[in-house]
């Protein structure tokens, strides 16, 4: 199964990052190592979020900024309402990155 780096940059991948990082410089991991979790990071984020998550949300907001590059989709929208069955947020800001999922089959 092919994958994107795409969830590196969520909070819990710049944590891993960050510690893999601390743990090459200290000697307690081999940077190969360190390469190999990350991948497994990559793999395990794409196939949870293909198995086991069946929650759905609509998203309204004023889109200030799209892009398509690569096969990726890139939106930037202000003052987003997110609406779920059981919440209802607004963010300020938010950052949208989505890819073709026929490509992770490839």
């Amino acid at each position: 199964m092919a994958t994107f780096e795409l969830y590196r940059r969520s909070s819990i991948g710049m944590c891993l990052t960050e510690t893999l990082d601390e743990m090459v410089s200290s000697g307690t991991l081999s940077p190969e190592l360190a390469i190999q979790v990350l991948m497994q990071f990559d793999k395990s984020m794409t196939e949870a979020l293909e198995t086991q998550v069946k929650s759905k949300v609509s998203i309204k907001g004023h889109l200030h900024t799209y892009r398509f590059c690569d096969n990726v989709w890139t939106f930037i929208l202000q003052d987003a309402v997110f609406k779920s069955e059981d919440c209802h947020d607004q963010v300020k800001r938010v950052k949208i990155v989505a890819c073709d999922s026929k490509l992770l089959t490839q």
